[in-house]
């Protein structure tokens, strides 16, 4: 601020604008934005679930623009983890879709079958056009979901907490990269094989059966400081999913071994274990994580009246001048350029397909855009209310509406589903974003410039990395390297969509095991608690190695949260397992790539 002298002689102070949308926090937002992505495709094949990266971004936020540069503003962090939260959550979309399509391709392969015929450029241009429609899908929304709704978007609010947190970013910043070092450390370690020892250690997986625990109930821990971490970061709310596995593997199991519904052999040879998941518990974890899923749109749908309602509202107000458009929201025009540019990419996408028409191409662009605008709504709505977004829910719903209309082109109708599920969650991403900066004073238009112009980088990232770790599968695999037995990525969101697909191509559906997984993933989705359903059917459908050290971590961050409160938690705890989270997958993606293009 300076000072120059008024034509009346009386000194005026003259400010500079308020930093927000600057070159340091675009570029930081696009490296921490690739950073996440990456991290967070490795952790969504592992877990079954997203991370939002908007906490990591806006603790190195305040680390970098406020601690190095001295001159960071709240705002001009807010710019920050927009851009990473929208990169990363492109990512989203793909990882939970993509990976079905080389997973059918190698199982049919294997079965001596032709395999499924497929191309990564419709699935890229699938994903742009998702994230471009995403942006422009909420932006007429963000007024009356946001200003007059007020709806409260729970990730938004917290991030605003961190943001404004002041010096203890920096703190919280040191811990971070404290967990990032740790875990990846820890990972080369393990990746390398340099503690393997047979029949206790081997593969990152830890056999704690002491010679007397039965192989049924997989005494077998997965030595993955990313699980830890995830667990450390739900606590209370992460039981759920620990109890699915504990159901599943301590319940279910021994009591299918009780009736003798596993053949002697398997239980003479050890492999017990194999025989129940592959047979009983993975079916049975589908046809969960699916009536969860559904049932989760159902509970939404109510929100599509409100979500209606909020369109029809913003469309007055913006009419009646109060959206104040090139001030507050971007024009008009460039909503309508950049719909019309995402429509015409859908078609280009469903057209490049092998087998699809002009017209199957037309058809796929009209109904997958008119879906994804129903879809973008509902979890819009649904994510400002209970900050849970039923994205698998409506990818098995656009999946397989689509192979319905494209004659059944798995391909052509995976792209349609690429599209609509990126497309929904960098709606959410970006309402979420938005709360944050209505809080703190952010002009949402700065916000929507930012996204609309780096979102579509995140799609093209993921399905890079999905490429690398499907080509360096375990144990010297020349592919499947997640969803797989003995890959430490299941990839259960792929998995269970590749297993309805599958079931319905081949015929060989096992009714009775979706039917019932079915039935009880509805009854956990009607429950009070949203996410019930799927929560319980990804715990049943993962390998319990993996769903144990999660467990544990929740048990952990309860017990750390009583003994030191919740500031600890929050302060310290937090920032630390969210470095722990990105460390591992950082390090297992670099260890792929090394041993695709230098071994």
């Amino acid at each position: 601020m300076s000072e120059k002298a008024s034509p009346g002689g009386v000194a005026r102070a003259v400010v500079g604008e308020y930093r927000e949308l600057t070159w340091a926090a675009m570029i930081l937002g696009i490296v921490q934005g690739i950073v996440l992505n990456l991290a967070f495709v490795y952790a969504a094949l592992k877990l079954g679930f997203s991370i939002g990266g908007s906490t990591v971004a806006s603790i190195m936020g305040y680390a970098l623009l406020r601690g190095v540069m001295r001159k960071g503003t709240m705002i001009e962090n807010n710019i920050n983890q927009t851009i990473a939260s929208g990169i990363n959550t492109a990512g989203t979309g793909i990882v939970f879709t993509v990976p079905a399509l080389f997973m059918l391709d190698a199982k049919w392969k294997a079965a001596g079958q032709p395999g499924l015929e497929f191309s990564p450029w419709p699935l890229a241009v699938a994903g742009v056009a998702g994230a471009i429609l995403g942006v422009v899908l909420i932006i007429p929304l963000r007024k009356q979901m946001i200003d007059l709704d007020r709806l409260r978007f729970p990730s938004g609010v917290a991030v605003t907490t961190i943001i404004r947190s002041g010096s203890a970013g920096l703190e919280k910043a040191k811990l971070l990269f404290i967990g990032f070092a740790i875990a990846a450390t820890w990972k080369f370690v393990m990746a390398a094989g340099w503690l393997d020892s047979p029949g206790l250690l081997e593969y990152e997986e830890l056999n704690i059966s002491f010679g007397v625990i039965p192989d049924y109930l997989s005494p077998v821990l997965y030595l993955s400081l990313m699980n830890l971490a995830a667990g450390l970061l739900a606590g209370r709310g992460g039981l759920p999913f620990f109890a699915g596995g504990i159901l599943a593997w301590w319940v279910v199991s021994p009591a299918a071994v009780a009736m003798d519904w596993v053949p002697q052999a398997a239980l003479d040879e050890g492999a017990a274990s194999g025989f129940i998941y592959g047979k009983m518990l993975r079916p049975l974890g589908i046809g969960t994580l699916i009536g969860g899923a559904l049932m989760g749109v159902v509970v939404a749908f109510p929100a599509i009246k409100s979500a209606v309602a909020s369109l029809a509202s913003a469309a007055k107000t913006a009419g009646a001048g109060g959206s104040k458009v090139g001030s507050d929201e971007m024009p008009l025009w460039v909503l309508i350029a950049g719909s019309v540019a995402a429509v015409i990419l859908f078609f280009v996408a469903a057209l490049i397909t092998p087998g699809v028409s002009a017209g199957q191409a037309i058809v796929a662009a009209v109904v997958g855009t008119l879906w994804l605008g129903l879809a973008g709504l509902i979890v819009a709505q649904a994510t400002g209310m209970t900050d849970i977004s039923p994205m698998s829910g409506m990818a098995l719903i656009s999946v397989t509406l689509m192979m319905w209309l494209l004659d059944s082109n798995i391909a052509a109708a995976m792209a349609v589903g690429v599209a609509v599920c990126v497309a929904i969650g960098q709606g959410a991403d970006m309402m979420q974003d938005l709360k944050t900066g209505f809080m703190i004073g952010g002009r949402p238009v700065k916000q929507q410039i930012a996204q609309f112009c780096v979102t579509w980088i995140g799609a093209l990232l993921a399905l890079g990395a999905i490429y690398v770790l499907w080509t360096n599968g375990p144990n010297g695999q020349d592919f499947g390297g997640f969803g797989v037995e003995g890959s430490p990525l299941p990839a259960p969101q792929a998995g269970a969509l590749m297993g309805i697909i599958d079931a319905v191509k081949s015929g060989n559906v096992p009714i009775d095991k979706y039917a019932m997984g079915g039935a009880v993933g509805a009854l956990l989705g009607a429950a009070p608690m949203a996410g019930l359903g799927v929560l319980i059917g990804l715990a049943m459908y993962l390998p319990f190695s993996i769903t144990l050290g999660y467990g544990i971590g929740c048990l952990t961050q309860m017990w750390l949260g009583k003994k030191f409160g919740g500031h600890f938690v929050e302060h310290k705890l937090v920032p630390l397992a969210a470095g722990l989270i990105v460390g591992e997958a950082l390090m297992g993606i670099a260890h792929a790539a090394y041993e695709i293009f230098f071994k």
